[in-house]
């Protein structure tokens, strides 16, 4: 099988196995800082990941989706760097019902400012929790959405809309920002010989400077290369540019497979890349993934065909199957030039039974260890 290259400027990681609570991890290269969507079980992940998170998506506030939010503010409290959480309707009031349950007697002035972006269909209502006051809540005010973009930076921009799930979720679509790209095809057809005036022709559209000045390329000639000057540069790349869609990762979750649904995924999610779907059910099970409004694999499988993404990546697999969790992908049939990726059962650690944990005779006060065990006599 060859290698696919999707991405430019970002790594993606799913931090969970496929009976795991749904994790992906998007590094960003150029930045080193990452974006987390969802946030159920995370404890595998280490500090070093954990303070490199600048934004977080919630799709909704399930447990298995939300429950990580402690994990991270435990380790991340004390940076000074601030965190965006973007989330459903009353996700900030959850948020800061998690806040409020702890004390922070101890704050800090430096102490992180966590910023709560509520995604209505209309607006986005923006609430704040400093660090500094011990993460009391404030509410900022609300914009009117224009469009789906909801948190853009430097080399990616997230889109989100609203799908129901018995209440609503988010589902996303993160994109790279458009990467400078020559189609061969077009400099050989417009004359043109590759030199130094690439480099410079690159640099002007990466600072935004194209349009302000003419620019010397080589054209070939019967004598070889020569200079010429050309007067309009950003006329001169839109001729030149490859017509590469910027690569993009789409992730749902939790939605029903319902005609609303689907209008709305075909509109957010259509040709993307990565395509990060959800799938609790196998066929025989429907009536189940019906009656809880998630997706089985005939679902998935017409999702597919209907957004015809590069790459399929099924998650979230029911532990009811965790006898044969394989069995997933033999149901599975996205179009052909789709290719559909596969996760390890887990990739969390496998939970301790309590034979495997040490254990003290109360009555002699003396600890029954195991082999790989040291107890101190202190």
């Amino acid at each position: 099988m060859t290698a696919l290259r999707l991405f430019h400027t970002i790594e993606p990681y799913v931090c969970s196995g496929l009976l795991d609570d749904p994790l992906l991890l998007v590094r960003v290269r150029p930045t080193g800082r990452s974006l987390l969507f969802d946030c159920g079980q995370m404890l595998h992940l280490a500090k070093r990941t954990l303070r490199s998170i600048d934004a977080v998506f919630v799709s909704h506030a399930h447990m298995d989706h939300f429950m990580g939010l402690d994990h991270l503010v435990r380790h991340t409290h004390v940076s000074s760097r601030p965190l965006d959480l973007y989330g459903p309707p009353g996700i900030a009031a959850r948020v800061g019902h998690k806040l409020a349950s702890y004390d922070w007697n101890l704050a800090e002035a430096w102490w992180r400012t966590i910023h709560v972006h509520e995604v209505h269909e209309d607006r986005i209502e923006d609430h704040q929790f400093a660090g500094a006051r011990g993460f009391a809540g404030e509410r900022l005010g609300s914009a009117s959405r224009c469009g789906a973009t909801i948190h853009v930076e430097a080399y990616v921009s997230v889109e989100a809309e609203l799908c129901d799930h018995g209440l609503p979720v988010l589902v996303f679509r993160l994109t790279e920002t458009e990467v400078f790209s020559i189609d061969p095809a077009a400099l050989a057809r417009e004359a043109l010989h590759p030199g130094p005036w690439l480099r410079e022709l690159k640099k002007r559209w990466q600072r935004g400077e194209t349009g302000r000045g003419p620019l010397v390329v080589l054209r070939n000639t019967v004598d070889g290369p020569q200079d010429a000057t050309i007067a309009d540069d950003a006329a001169l790349y839109r001729q030149l540019r490859s017509n590469r869609p910027a690569a993009s990762i789409g992730y749902a979750t939790d939605i029903g497979f319902s005609a609303g649904n689907r209008q709305r995924l075909q509109g957010l999610l259509a040709d993307v890349s990565l395509f990060c779907c959800e799938c609790t059910f196998l066929a025989e099970d429907v009536q189940k993934a019906r009656a809880s409004r998630h997706l089985c694999t005939t679902d998935v499988n017409q999702l597919a065909a209907d957004l015809q993404p590069r790459t399929l990546l099924p998650l979230h697999l029911s532990k009811a199957y965790i006898r044969n969790p394989r069995a997933l992908y033999r149901e599975l049939k996205p179009p052909p030039a789709t290719r559909l990726l596969e996760l390890p059962d887990y990739v969390t650690a496998r939970p301790l039974l309590l034979t495997e944990l040490p254990r003290f005779d109360h009555n002699a006060c003396q600890p029954n260890t195991l082999p790989h065990m040291e107890v101190s006599d202190a």
